[in-house]
């Protein structure tokens, strides 16, 4: 998807916010908001906007799991799996 076919200006979103919303909703693509001829703002729907959160924090979550290993601060599988059964009986 190009974002340039979805560039509307602050006056469109203004006089046209419901049917905005509605096409956000249905086509899932978010729509670049300019003013004064300039990119100011992305809007996109609840349901896209969350699946990014989720994605960024399981990409965060992978960058911390790369630093530790990179540091050393791994220990092997099998000593895991014995804490954990020790701990749940």
């Amino acid at each position: 998807m190009r974002y340039s076919s979805q560039v509307k200006p602050i006056s469109y979103l203004k006089s046209h916010g419901a049917k905005m919303l509605e096409k956000l909703a249905r086509q899932r693509e978010p729509v670049v908001i300019t003013q004064n001829g300039k990119a100011k703002a992305v809007i996109q729907d609840v349901a896209s906007y969350e699946e990014t959160q989720d994605t960024l924090a399981l990409l965060k979550i992978l960058a911390l799991g790369n630093q530790e290993i990179e540091a050393g601060q791994v220990k092997p599988v099998a000593e895991v799996v014995a804490r954990l059964r020790a701990t749940t009986r």
